[in-house]
């Protein structure tokens, strides 16, 4: 097994998509939560945050630009070093009717491509998620077709966004090496292998030898423990040479039957986790080295502005 990276960067997913407030108080759910939440974890050793929004009356999901807007401009005045990474994964969803299958029942969420990636083209943040899973989620179905993920992934690209690809099982991966192949992805990838959700990839060490395996060489990859597999994957992950992820996105316990008290709670805990193991935390900057971004390139005050791919080694 190849030896930890000596520096590794912490994501925090802020508050996602399917928390919800019923399981923790402590969800950020207005844009000013969510970007107060954001500018915390970073303070406590995040170098990237991820970013979903809420509707504030209800805190339901929502993917209404304005909301993206104030969160992000509200992380960018306070604190313009560290790196956003907005979600792309809204508007895939499917259910289906119980005596019509073919007809959409409430829940569905399906738009066109085009829409589920026009906040990215309006805010341009450094990263986005893209993700390439089509599989079961409870009652629901996630589509993300490699016709739809092509045309997501052509608004990213023109608005200079570096994604970051979901990965959720190793069909997914191989996905990603068609896509690679036929030049709609970029060389080497930004990834995540997304564990814990049912009918998807399972949290284990084996499992992320197994698909860490199946990557381009020179990909960089985060191991993401959804629940109760959020820190002991922190482990794995940085154990397998990856970067790590934590959040009220992923998970709401901080131990045991105790919620964490917020964001920047479990990303403290996944700092001892790995400054225990022998790992140094990335900092922002030493993050866009990593990665390969050029700094703050899409930062709207930034000399480097400019609708191109803010990472380098592009093909």
């Amino acid at each position: 097994m190849r030896p930890p990276r000596r520096k590794v960067f912490i994501t925090c997913a802020i508050t996602g998509n399917l928390t919800t407030p019923d399981q923790t108080p402590h969800l950020p759910i207005t844009p000013g939560q969510i970007a107060a939440s954001a500018l915390d974890a970073a303070k406590a050793g995040a170098a990237i945050v991820h970013l979903h929004v809420r509707e504030p009356a209800t805190g339901r999901p929502s993917m209404e630009l304005p909301l993206y807007r104030e969160a992000v401009d509200r992380i960018r005045a306070a604190d313009p070093d560290v790196i956003i990474n907005l979600t792309t994964g809204p508007g895939g969803r499917f259910v289906p009717s119980p005596d019509e299958p073919r007809v959409a029942a409430p829940g569905t969420t399906l738009i066109a491509p085009e829409l589920r990636v026009a906040h990215i083209a309006a805010l341009r943040p450094e990263i986005c998620t893209l993700d390439l899973n089509t599989m079961n989620s409870g009652r629901e179905v996630v589509i993300n077709t490699p016709d739809t993920v092509r045309r997501m992934a052509s608004v990213v690209s023109e608005a200079g966004v570096r994604p970051e690809i979901e990965l959720f099982d190793s069909g997914d991966i191989a996905l990603m090496a068609d896509l690679i192949k036929d030049g709609t992805l970029a060389a080497p990838p930004l990834c995540s292998f997304v564990m814990g959700v049912r009918y998807g990839f399972q949290p284990s060490m084996e499992t992320i030898l197994y698909a860490r395996g199946l990557l381009p060489p020179d990909s960089h990859f985060t191991a993401v423990g959804i629940g109760r597999a959020s820190f002991p994957t922190v482990a794995l992950s940085y154990l397998a040479g990856g970067h790590v992820r934590v959040g009220l996105e992923d998970a709401v316990y901080l131990s045991r039957g105790v919620l964490a008290p917020s964001n920047a709670a479990l990303v403290e805990k996944a700092r001892r986790i790995v400054e225990d193991l022998g790992g140094e935390i990335a900092s922002p900057a030493e993050a866009r080295d990593i990665i390969g971004l050029i700094p703050n390139a899409n930062h709207p005050s930034s000399d480097f502005a400019r609708p191109t791919s803010p990472w380098r080694n592009r093909p």
